[in-house]
């Protein structure tokens, strides 16, 4: 399973012991993999302060996982027909997410923890905030730039009614720069090919003879040629639609179908030019992204248990990764049991399945006996 739970307890003696029978009974029942999650002593400060901290981190928390998420998909826009590949790319550290988070260690190069808390707070909020910042401009420039190539191309995939056709005419397929003849490209049906050639001579005066010529043709119909004098276009066109022919209005023009041209192989050469530098950029910042997030829930562990447990700071954090989603629900009882000594009340209302509590169902718990937060992985598989 993608799914860790970050919980931590007091270090005395008493809990020491809860922590172990814990990892005993998850152990034997094969509940949960457990490993320790250490977390550096930083520098207290004021209860007031952490009080304050404790909501921010909340909501740093909450925008750190939308931006993860977000690149994420993003890695999955930008590979298109590789999608399939994209968690090649949704690492941390050169490490998969899971790997990172079963091994977690403080960086202290990047966030010494010897600042105060609110300065390292303060700095990973900065961080992220400047990758999302360059994540929205990036990713805008690649998708405008995706929209309008899709435009393009949609144009060129469509039936012959709607289709541009550039790319399927040619000059020698029309008489130009004449003073008194024009010719028309016409859809005909393909079950009135033979008519049309019947027919096509006689449907106004000036229609001149043996102009016609198939260009191409779809599912449903093609895509003639016919050269006749300028001054009878409207009433061949008349005739042609009550005859089922339909003349779709395209006048060549060879500097704007050479426009076109340069304008779909400037769009495909721009995109090729910028997938490469967004995809890097991508993964090693979602990497970024991804490791100040679990430091962001280190933190709120570190505030929450001193909130929780006092001063001073003692208190043992441990990570669980539920083995099989069907026992989430004993494991909890578990942790529930070992732990209801921290809060009788809390821990037997939750224990009791009868009693309904808002806020403390099995299944959507707000507050805990133990310090607990949540990190969900499988939202990124």
């Amino acid at each position: 399973m993608s799914e860790f739970w970050l919980i931590s307890a007091p270090g005395d003696k008493e809990n020491v012991q809860a922590l172990e029978r814990m990892n005993t009974v998850t152990s034997k029942s094969n509940l949960s993999y457990n490993t320790k999650f250490t977390i550096p002593d930083f520098k207290v400060g004021t209860l007031d302060s952490l009080v304050g901290l404790s909501d921010e981190l909340g909501k740093l928390d909450t925008f750190a996982e939308s931006l993860i998420r977000r690149m994420a998909q993003s890695v999955v826009e930008v590979m298109e027909d590789s999608k399939g590949k994209a968690q090649e790319h949704l690492l941390a550290n050169g490490v998969d997410l899971t790997s990172f988070v079963t091994h977690f260690e403080w960086d202290m190069a990047k966030y010494p923890a010897k600042q105060p808390l609110v300065s390292v707070v303060d700095t990973i909020a900065k961080q992220l905030a400047q990758i999302e910042m360059d994540l929205k401009s990036r990713t805008a420039a690649y998708n405008t730039l995706k929209t309008n190539l899709e435009n393009l191309e949609k144009k060129s995939m469509g039936n012959l009614f709607t289709r541009t056709l550039s790319d399927i005419v040619s000059k020698e397929d029309f008489v130009l720069d004449s003073e008194y003849l024009i010719t028309l490209l016409v859809i005909v049906p393909k079950s009135n090919y033979s008519q049309w050639q019947k027919t096509y001579e006689s449907l106004s005066d000036m229609v001149v003879p043996r102009s016609t010529k198939l260009i191409t043709e779809d599912k449903e119909g093609g895509l003639f040629t016919v050269t006749l004098f300028r001054k009878v276009i409207e009433d061949f066109k008349t005739k042609a639609k009550e005859n089922k022919f339909t003349v779709r209005e395209f006048y060549y023009d060879e500097k704007e179908i050479k426009r076109e041209r340069e304008e779909m192989a400037r769009l495909l050469s721009d995109k090729k030019q910028q997938y490469g530098p967004l995809l890097r950029w991508l993964k090693v910042n979602f990497s970024e992204a991804f490791i100040a997030w679990i430091h962001v829930k280190a933190l709120r562990v570190f505030v929450e248990s001193v909130l929780r447990y006092g001063l001073p700071v003692n208190f043992q954090a441990v990570l669980l990764q539920p083995l099989k989603k069907s026992s989430t629900k004993r494991l909890r009882e578990v942790l529930n049991s070992v732990f209801r000594h921290l809060d009788e009340v809390a821990a037997t209302s939750i224990l009791d399945a009868s009693v309904e509590i808002p806020g403390l169902q099995l299944n959507n718990q707000d507050y805990f006996p133990y310090v607990y937060f949540h990190i969900d992985l499988s939202l990124l598989d």
